[in-house]
């Protein structure tokens, strides 16, 4: 199966200025090198802090990396996100337009897609107000809606859905499911235990920026639980 994203020796380098005259680094990822492969549905685990939220914004190309490289032999790459970085003065139609657009669809598609975005997001007819007057709900609604409906040919979910009401959380959770049930490769973020023995085709365990383990669901789920003994 070919490698879709390939990462070698990836680095993630975060400064923290401590001083006016000194700063301080810390490696997000460091050393780190990845296949992912067309068509699967792979699992990261790891605990707060380590570095996989860092590992889905390098794949989908939102952070560079500091050292490595990293090849995509994929159209697209998308983040599931509840923050696409709207603009707070633009209106709900023209930031999911924009938004698609740098998720690799045309304006003609997104267009099309409008509809659907604004349906599932259920904020009906804010789509045209000011995004500046949405609350933190909508716009995570409208976010994840869009990012979802620009159907990317990679999926990287992170574990993101805790907002809205049940009713919502149950429609995205669904809809995160039926990409990762189709034909996508997706990257999937999650403490759900039970989600990760469902869907995944293989696991990694990130901890401190490397990668502690990699293989089959049942093996490297073992050694993640065991590290909490």
């Amino acid at each position: 199966m070919n490698a879709i994203i390939k990462l070698e020796s990836a680095g993630v380098c975060y400064k923290k200025r401590e001083s006016f005259f000194k700063s301080k680094q810390t490696w997000a990822i460091r050393n780190l090198s990845l296949e992912v492969k067309k068509g699967e549905t792979l699992g990261v685990l790891g605990r707060n802090g380590a570095g996989k939220s860092t590992l889905l914004r390098v794949l989908s190309g939102i952070l560079d990396l500091d050292e490595g490289k990293i090849q995509r032999n994929a159209m697209s790459a998308s983040l599931l996100t509840l923050n696409l970085g709207f603009l707070p003065n633009l209106n709900g139609r023209d930031n999911a337009l924009l938004s698609g657009m740098l998720l690799g669809k045309t304006k003609t598609e997104m267009q099309r897609l409008l509809d659907e975005i604004v349906d599932f997001s259920e904020i009906g007819d804010a789509i045209d107000d000011p995004v500046r007057t949405y609350s933190t709900g909508m716009r995570a609604r409208l976010s994840f809606a869009t990012a979802l409906k620009a159907d990317p040919e990679v999926v990287l979910i992170d574990e993101l859905l805790g907002v809205g009401d049940r009713s919502f959380q149950r429609k995205s959770s669904e809809a995160m499911k039926e990409k990762i049930s189709s034909d996508k490769t997706v990257v999937l973020v999650s403490h759900n235990d039970a989600l990760i023995r469902e869907v995944c085709d293989r696991l990694i365990w990130i901890e401190g920026g490397i990668i502690r383990a990699e293989g089959s669901v049942d093996n490297v789920r073992e050694k993640y639980l065991e590290s909490f003994k």
